[in-house]
């Protein structure tokens, strides 16, 4: 999808990150863009910043674990602009923690946003897609830790795991059906995020993860620091968004150091070895 030049764009989780960098940048290529997210007040704030630069937006509030909410945002989407052209299926949580200690509570929260967030957009959105029967792109957020393996945050590295997989699925099906849908999924490490401020958005009567693992919780730590030390900005990862769309690019890999430990995973797997934390040995 070469021109993007009044097309629609659905972007997830717009308000903030990754979502808001590759939404402004969507607007600058002269897109019309709806702009999805959970928190009312920050999406407010950049649909009125949209609307002061010129462009044509409109704010959807959206819990992407309710599928309700994701098909009334397709409705809005039709009712607004008529049509949809990429979807961007960015909309995330993180959880810490060992993968016996993380509640059941937050597996049901990052299973619910991360995996059935995608799930849920991929259905509103891809019979419009379809029967338009016009060039289109879908990108679904998946990050390194669905490529990689490592310890902690094990409902986050399972539902990036699952991004994957559905990403591929997706892919595959459309091709087999000569369909004009694009697909890509985004596999990036360290971005300068709120990822580890998830839990604003977290649902407040439900049981918190922690972990009593020293290890576990150093290994948290130091990707925090990562996270502020070793990451790159959102917008620079919105280049690459945009530049997979325009060169139907299905894998989106942002951190060049890391396609080592990629490549030795896959080598592991395929020897029968056991695994290895790969996070450090970039």
């Amino acid at each position: 999808m070469q021109n993007l030049s009044g097309r629609v764009a659905v972007i997830t989780g717009a308000a903030s990150g990754i979502g808001l960098a590759v939404a402004r940048l969507c607007a600058e290529e002269g897109m019309r863009v709806v702009l999805a997210d959970i928190e009312q007040a920050a999406l407010d704030s950049v649909v009125g910043e949209f609307r002061e630069n010129g462009h044509d937006v409109i704010g959807v509030q959206v819990d992407v674990s309710k599928y309700a909410d994701v098909e009334r945002m397709a409705h809005e989407t039709l009712a607004a602009f008529g049509k949809v052209h990429f979807l961007f299926n960015n909309a995330g949580v993180s959880s810490g923690s060992t993968v016996w200690e993380t509640t059941l509570e937050d597996w049901d929260w990052v299973m619910g946003v991360n995996v059935m967030g995608v799930i849920h957009g991929i259905k509103a959105f891809t019979p419009i897609m379809l029967a338009q029967d016009e060039e289109a792109h879908i990108v679904n957020t998946a990050s390194i830790a669905g490529l990689i393996a490592g310890p902690s945050m094990g409902a986050y590295r399972v539902s990036k795991h699952a991004v994957v997989a559905i990403s591929e699925t997706l892919y595959l099906e459309l091709d087999q059906n000569g369909s004009k849908i694009g697909v890509s999924v985004l596999c990036p490490a360290w971005v300068k995020t709120r990822i580890f401020e998830s839990e604003r958005n977290r649902p407040k009567d439900k049981d918190i993860s922690t972990t009593t693992d020293p290890l576990i919780a150093a290994q948290l730590e130091s990707s925090q620091q990562a996270v502020l030390h070793d990451s790159i900005s959102p917008e620079e990862l919105a280049e690459h968004v945009l530049d997979a769309i325009k060169a139907d690019r299905f894998y989106i890999l942002t951190h060049p150091k890391y396609t080592g430990a990629i490549a030795y995973r896959m080598r592991d797997i395929l020897n029968g070895d056991n695994p290895r934390n790969l996070m450090t040995n970039s």
